[in-house]
């Protein structure tokens, strides 16, 4: 995990750069993104004769690119861009281009401390991983759902290594494709791989699997259930123990297995799946009744229900509390332990927790306008644009990273300083 013990934590406001001025220095700029630590703010800029750049705080990166996209920054604060040159693409961070060039790249990933940067690549027609500036020894035909590890020591990806035509069903039914790991692949066949999970150590990846054109099962390492079903939904390892539960489909409705079967009750729809970080509790998106969405943890669904959707749940580290996202026809809301905050906003964004679980906090959105919200309660001021919000160490204070009039500031606010909404 990244250490923001290190961040500047002392409560107030600062202006990091005058972003609204960029607009008079450049052909056009594109979205913003603010670092993790809110000390820099950065967008791919057009200089004008198809000429990009990235331009942080003020001041772009020396190189210019035929394009640049996808600016993204890693965990541990370092600033990534995919960029072109003479139609060959590749990885810049922090203004510095890998050597390896490819046909196209895209799809950045970062280990969880940010250390491992790995980004999807395409070179003369087949696809994998490239790792720290390291694409895989072999590529493939086809690829696609590519997967990082938490830790960066695995990347995967569903592949296809049986060449077959459009048309050739029979082909297609035999199985031509599997998993590669690290650019290995799989030596079992499927009909189609879908949606991969990597263990917390990096060393066993689960997948969904089609095993013929009505049968769907779970395979771990290239080995499928004994059980087959209708349909699943992406498996899930334990943090601890490495075993793996997914969401399948059964007696025309759904629920959690393992390997040896179902082990929650039916729903009507049963999927997204997230343990607490110790491993003691499960749970998942579900619908309770055809309609109606919520949250179930270790099987009991929540009684809070939403008629649209659940999205972006979130455990708090200690794995008693769980938050998510709902909304009912086109408002959003967040809830947090099966109780929902009062606010109604036209967006919302995923849950943050303070690291001893007692605060949440949300980037939240109305009338066009963005802030922050913490256990339910809204920081006074709103922004132009803003971004998810994080907890100081000892959850007392948030970094507010926001856009207004022009200027990109970095504010440190004490949690009591939000208030309820008159």
């Amino acid at each position: 995990m990244v250490d923001v013990r290190t961040w500047d934590w002392e409560p107030g406001e600062r202006a990091v750069a005058d972003v609204g001025a960029w607009d008079d220095r450049f052909e056009w700029v594109e979205e913003l993104h603010a670092s993790p630590d809110g000390e820099s703010v950065a967008a791919v800029v057009n200089k004008g004769d198809a000429q990009f750049s990235v331009c942080v705080n003020g001041e772009p990166w020396e190189g210019d690119y035929d394009r640049a996209w996808f600016l993204r920054y890693s965990p541990d604060g370092r600033l990534t861009a995919l960029v072109s040159e003479s139609a060959e693409w590749t990885l810049c961070v922090d203004g510095q281009a890998w050597e390896n060039t490819f046909g196209y790249a895209w799809g950045t990933r970062f280990s969880e401390d940010g250390a491992v940067i790995a980004c999807a690549v395409q070179q003369d027609g087949r696809y994998g991983w490239c790792v720290d500036d390291a694409p895989w020894d072999t590529l493939f035909e086809a690829a696609t759902d590519f997967t990082l590890s938490r830790d960066g020591s695995a990347a995967a990806a569903a592949v296809q290594v049986v060449t077959f035509g459009q048309a050739d069903i029979y082909t297609f039914q035999a199985g031509g494709y599997t998993a590669a790991v690290n650019g290995r692949a799989w030596d079992e066949r499927f009909v189609n791989i879908f949606h991969l999970d990597i263990s917390a150590d990096g060393a066993h990846v689960a997948a969904e699997a089609r095993t013929s054109l009505y049968d769907y099962t779970i395979v771990v390492d290239g080995k499928a259930w004994n059980k087959s079903y209708p349909c699943v939904w992406k498996p899930l390892f334990h943090p601890g123990n490495g075993s793996v539960v997914a969401p399948v489909r059964t007696a025309g409705k759904w629920t959690m297995a393992t390997e040896l079967g179902p082990i929650w009750p039916l729903f009507a729809q049963c999927w997204h799946a997230l343990y607490s970080p110790d491993g003691a509790r499960l749970a998942a998106i579900v619908a309770p009744a055809f309609g109606r969405w919520t949250m179930a943890v270790d099987g009991q669904p929540w009684a809070t229900t939403f008629s649209t959707l659940v999205t972006d749940a979130v455990f708090g580290p200690g794995g008693e509390r769980l938050a998510c996202l709902g909304k009912n026809d086109a408002v959003w809301k967040v809830a947090v332990d099966d109780r929902v905050w009062p606010g109604s906003y036209d967006m919302a964004w995923k849950p943050v927790f303070s690291a001893d679980g007692a605060h949440v906090a949300a980037k939240v959105e109305r009338g066009g306008r963005q802030t922050v919200a913490v256990d339910g309660r809204e920081l006074p001021q709103s922004f132009a644009q803003c971004w998810e919000p994080a907890f100081s160490p000892d959850g007392r204070h948030v970094l507010v990273r926001g856009v207004e009039d022009g200027a990109f500031l970095r504010r440190v606010v004490p949690v009591t300083d939000f208030r309820e909404r008159g």
